[in-house]
């Protein structure tokens, strides 16, 4: 229950005054149920149950002696007045705490939403190299409900036990050995309830992973929908989808077969204690009648309550998980943290480059306590205002190395220099701020196109779209679009072709007029005429920004004004194209061979 006080505190936190508002009007709101329950006393005297009086029950004195010598029925109308007016008054009081307190539990679960989002937004890139999406997806969609849920049942619970805790009080004033005679076989009742609770966690640990298991799951399968396709998988994931729908449904039905077999003990119990109940009040304590009849309502209305007490207790336990994975991840991101998100939208001038950026000694590795490094004795030199290539074979440490020079990730050992100076936390984000960069797997939003520009650049005008466009050689295929700028692109733009899909996020990323345009194999998907455009386009920008380009088709680098070859994350060789094209023992030369003789 740890997890669940660190939330309860966040909450007091997060609620203050309103929630101390909420507490005291549960209390007020319990007192008047329990002054409720005191005036049918003199309301069952008035009927001739049994006689009202003053000594044995407390407070009736209070009401019924102002009224002696009223004629009965005026007396009976008084009272009862009363007690709808106490009835009204705490029906008020009551919708009035029920909103209150869905405001309180909503509005904290805003909180926590956009805290996590605003954490992870401030994470380093490599906290996102370490984490499924799909896991982050699971917490902000599954666990966080779980854990509103779990902060409901909590206020819940402590309205309850706040109404339970003021009506035993009522219970002890007026027979106290009674009371407490039925509260110990109570507590003896709770303590063998707690098996139900540890077997509650248990089956929110199993929700959790089914949970995340679910998905996880959807995310790669829809993700890889194409190839499930194309590939008659469909059978196979059915398979497993199946599975995990049995097992999802019987964590449900467990949890409700343990909530049922845990009522029923409650109900039975509470049967047996009435009849103890009874016959100790006649035989051992010799109450009186009156004082029995106060006692039964009380307590005919606090087993229920002690019935939700458990049930309540059992549904909290099924959250615990969900609170522990929040708290979990809250530890992640907080180690991850790079900077407050107000810090970097302070950060409006980006950094203007004027001689270059440089590595020395530079080695990377994605754990620190793993052998192999994925950047080892990087010594370079990108110069400002021109194109420099990275080349190499799959998994040589190019796209690592691009993450390094543009700030995503920080060196283990050596340091990377900008214009000559360290690259800082502050410098890194100004960099950052300069950069357009472009992914060998374009990526646009669900949104219409316009939107998907804009992104890159809010006060972007429609005649610069369209120079973006232009210089992409995408407008002539988006005035063909259904709606021009306003067409929906689709999921991840999947109504676009590949080639499409890496002109418009290269026209997005040149509309941001950046100072370095970095290209991961950012043409790979283009036809020979379309590649020649842009090749054209990029040979414009040369002298204007600084370009970085990772390439597996050489033929597309004749330009670049420096080629850097990598091979198991060093820098093997490093010039000009022609210049390492005529070595031919090298690598860059060796690679040019293969793709010539591969286009024969």
């Amino acid at each position: 229950m740890a997890q669940i006080l660190i939330f309860v505190k966040k909450l007091h936190e997060f609620a203050g005054f309103k929630l101390h508002i909420n507490l005291a009007g549960m209390i007020v709101i319990s007192l008047l149920e329990g002054a409720g329950i005191f005036l049918l006393a003199p309301m069952l005297s008035m009927i001739g149950l049994f006689d009202s009086n003053s000594e044995v029950i407390p407070i009736v004195s209070w009401i019924v002696e102002p009224l002696n010598g009223w004629p009965d029925g005026i007396k009976l109308s008084v009272i009862l007045g009363i007690f709808i007016s106490l009835l009204v008054f705490q029906a008020l009081l009551q919708r009035y705490q029920t909103n209150l307190n869905e405001g309180i539990e909503q509005g904290f679960i805003r909180h926590l939403r956009l805290g996590i989002y605003e954490a992870l937004l401030q994470s380093d890139w490599s906290f996102f190299l370490k984490k499924r999406k799909s896991d982050l997806i699971h917490i902000m969609t599954s666990e966080l409900p779980r854990v509103s849920y779990g902060i409901y049942q909590s206020l819940r619970l402590m309205t309850t036990f706040l109404f339970t805790f003021v009506q035993i009080g009522f219970a002890l004033w007026l027979s106290a050995p009674l009371t407490a005679s039925v509260l110990i076989c109570g507590l003896a009742l709770a303590v063998y309830s707690r098996k139900f609770i540890r077997k509650s966690k248990t089956i929110g640990d199993q929700t959790t992973s089914l949970s995340q298991s679910y998905i996880a799951g959807m995310t790669d399968h829809f993700n890889g929908i194409k190839d499930i396709k194309s590939n008659m998988m469909e059978r196979q994931h059915m398979t497993w989808f199946r599975s995990l729908c049995y097992r999802m449904e019987h964590n449900f039905v467990q949890f409700t077969r343990l909530q049922s077999v845990s009522q029923y003990n409650y109900k039975v119990a509470s049967g047996l204690l009435v009849a103890l109940f009874v016959f100790l009040s006649f035989i051992v304590f010799h109450v009186q009648a009156e004082k029995l009849v106060i006692i039964i309502i009380i307590f005919s209305r606090l087993w229920p309550k002690f019935s939700m007490l458990q049930s309540g207790w059992e549904q909290i336990a099924t959250t615990i998980p969900a609170f522990k994975s929040l708290l979990d991840l809250e530890k992640e991101y907080a180690a991850a943290k790079e900077m407050n998100l107000q810090d970097i939208y302070n950060i409006e001038n980006p950094l203007r480059i004027n001689q270059g950026i440089e590595c020395r000694n530079v080695y990377y590795r994605y754990e620190t306590n793993h052998s192999a490094y994925a950047l080892q004795d990087i010594n370079l030199h990108i110069p400002a205002n021109r194109m420099t290539a990275i080349v190499g074979k799959s998994g040589a440490g190019k796209s690592t190395l691009i993450d390094l020079l543009i700030g995503l990730v920080k060196p283990e050992k050596g340091e990377v220099f900008v214009d000559g100076n360290p690259l800082t936390i502050a410098s890194m984000f100004s960099l950052r701020r300069a950069i357009s960069y472009v992914s060998q797997d374009p990526f646009l939003f669900h949104a219409s196109l316009r939107e998907n520009l804009q992104i890159a650049a809010p006060h972007a005008s429609e005649k610069q779209m369209w120079e973006a466009l232009r210089f992409t050689a995408s407008d002539d295929f988006v005035k063909k679009l259904p709606q021009g700028l306003d067409t929906d692109m689709g999921d991840r733009g999947l109504r676009l072709s590949g080639g499409e899909r890496q002109r418009i996020v290269l026209a997005r990323a040149i509309l941001r007029k950046p100072s370095i345009l970095v290209l991961d194999e950012a043409t790979s998907a283009l036809d020979s005429e379309n590649e020649a455009k842009i090749q054209e386009a990029l040979e414009l920008l040369k002298g204007t920004m600084t370009i970085i380009v990772i390439a597996h088709r050489l033929s597309t680098i004749r330009n670049a004004d420096q080629v850097v070859v990598l091979n198991g994350g060093r820098v093997i060789q490093q010039g000009g194209y022609q210049q390492l094209s005529l070595e031919r023992d090298g690598m860059f030369g060796q690679l040019l061979d293969y793709q010539a003789r591969a286009k024969r």
